[in-house]
């Protein structure tokens, strides 16, 4: 890869290390919340996952693009990530 999509790469992988830290603590609340509440959680948890699955598979497109193609993965890259990082403090903000 080239140096510049190395860089975005990193910061990304980053990125996703804070989400994923997130919502593991999203879960161990849902996980202990009443009965009611956990329906709501474990929801919103369910939504989370999707959600970062498809940043982590955009991530794998991204590496998988060749190096004139990169920047046109990344758009899709940033759409799927500021839906993560929305549903996450949406989540964050609902729960807390």
């Amino acid at each position: 890869m080239g140096g510049e999509r190395d860089a975005y790469v990193e910061k990304l992988k980053t990125k996703i290390d804070e989400w994923n830290a997130e919502i593991d603590k999203l879960q161990t609340q849902a996980d202990q919340a009443q009965a009611d509440a956990r329906v709501a959680y474990q929801k919103h948890m369910v939504e989370l996952k999707s959600k970062r699955q498809v940043l982590q598979e955009k991530m794998a497109e991204l590496h998988q693009a060749g190096e004139n193609a990169w920047e046109d993965v990344k758009k899709g890259v940033e759409t799927a990530k500021k839906i993560l990082s929305e549903s996450v403090q949406t989540a964050k903000s609902r729960f807390n």
